[in-house]
């Protein structure tokens, strides 16, 4: 079960993917929708990949 929904995350992030390279080069409306939505998907991602990189860098000194 557990594969079948990784497997449709994949599907998704590489749809998002195509889409963005496709708007790039002008693709039509609805790939340019899918495209947005991706990249402020992944923007929402990294932002909070920084929070947590620094929120764990602030509570260890890095060395064990």
């Amino acid at each position: 079960m557990i594969n079948l929904v990784l497997l449709g995350v994949l599907v998704l992030a590489i749809g998002g993917c195509v889409c963005v390279v496709w708007a790039e080069r002008g693709g039509p409306r609805w790939v340019r929708g899918v495209a947005s939505v991706t990249l402020a998907a992944s923007e929402v991602v990294r932002r909070s990949e920084k929070k947590n990189r620094r929120r764990r860098s602030g509570t260890t000194s890095g060395r064990d």
